[in-house]
């Protein structure tokens, strides 16, 4: 545990970032899982309709540092490609 006075408030914010970074993170992870159910079970136009959802969480995690760029362009780029090959 920290003894000094800086170190205690450093360590307060580095908890509370955490829990902001944690929920950006799991609301990334559910929007990607969601697009990919519904890709699995053959839902194209629900599928399409979460995408924009699940690109916003995603960009909002590079924001925040959560995840990198390539990363995002990774996760993007997949569920892209995961929508179109139903859609044929």
């Amino acid at each position: 545990m920290p003894v000094i006075k800086s170190a205690k408030k450093a360590l307060r914010s580095s908890e509370r970032k955490r829990i902001f970074n944690l929920r950006k993170k799991r609301a990334m992870k559910e929007a990607v899982k969601t697009v990919t159910k519904l890709v699995s079970n053959k839902k194209s136009k629900e599928a399409t309709e979460k995408l924009a959802g699940a690109y916003k969480a995603i960009d909002k995690a590079v924001k925040r540092g959560i995840i990198k760029k390539n990363t995002a362009a990774r996760k993007k780029s997949t569920l892209a490609r995961l929508i179109k090959n139903i859609s044929k």
